[in-house]
């Protein structure tokens, strides 16, 4: 029996789109470049839709230096921040399969996660309240032994995957997977991702803020995945979502 693809989505007139991830954002950068696209209050960091599309066209190109190949998966494990969006995109425009994995696991939670995704590199933050990262993936890391490399944000690793565009960019598909998510909704530690989705989904511009977002709908392509408690605007693009299955909440 030959496996098929299966696809999800809304009830609407507009058929689903073909476009990849890397497709999606750049027609909103071509057409409104200079619009707000990503804002981090925490921080107080903001990017246009022609800053975020420079920035995910650095981390990609950084990301297949340091070995990162198409299919590969990438894991990461961290609290809301812009990294997060970035390297959502970027992952997706090289072909890499984004894993999301549970903020709030424990190490050997992280452990049975990096295993059965495969995970080959990971990106983390270094700690958040009572979760210190570094030390967690520190521990699990002799047990993974797909894990190549280990870089966190803030670090000088994260500076370093930072690299020139390449002179070809892969060649993709919209039917190529681009994400696999571990959420807070997965039941016990031994179990499947609740979702894996492919090029592309269709979510709101995002603020990462746990506050209501002050912003109306802005004709513009979102980000494809938000993160934990993130607060994305309404999607000013209502057409279907097109996906293997429907993401659920991280």
């Amino acid at each position: 029996m030959i496996a098929q693809l299966s696809y999800s989505s809304g009830i609407s007139d507009v058929p689903l789109s073909g476009d990849t991830i890397g497709a999606h954002l750049d027609r909103p950068v071509a057409a409104h470049g200079d619009r707000e696209a990503l804002v981090d209050r925490p921080t107080g960091r903001r990017w246009t839709y022609r800053e975020l599309a420079a920035e995910v066209d650095s981390v990609a190109p950084g990301l297949l230096a340091s070995g990162v190949e198409l299919g590969d998966r990438v894991g990461i494990c961290s609290p809301n921040r812009a990294e997060w969006v970035i390297v959502q995109y970027a992952t997706a425009h090289i072909g890499a399969i984004l894993v999301d994995i549970n903020s709030a696991y424990r190490v050997h939670e992280l452990e049975y996660v990096l295993n059965q995704a495969g995970v080959r590199t990971l990106l983390a933050a270094a700690s958040f309240k009572a979760s210190d990262y570094t030390g967690m993936i520190a521990e699990a890391r002799p047990r993974c032994p797909a894990l190549r490399q280990v870089v966190l944000f803030d670090s000088p690793e994260w500076t370093d995957l930072h690299a020139p565009v390449p002179p070809e960019w892969p060649r993709l598909s919209a039917d190529d997977p681009i994400n696999i998510q571990y959420t807070s909704g997965t039941t016990g530690f031994q179990s499947t991702p609740r979702a894996t989705t492919h090029c592309p989904t269709t979510l709101g511009p995002t603020t990462l803020s746990p506050r209501p977002n002050p912003w109306g709908p802005n004709p513009v392509a979102p980000p494809p995945s938000p993160t934990a408690g993130s607060t994305p605007r309404p999607d000013p693009l209502p057409g279907p979502t097109s996906g293997r299955a429907r993401p659920s909440g991280l």
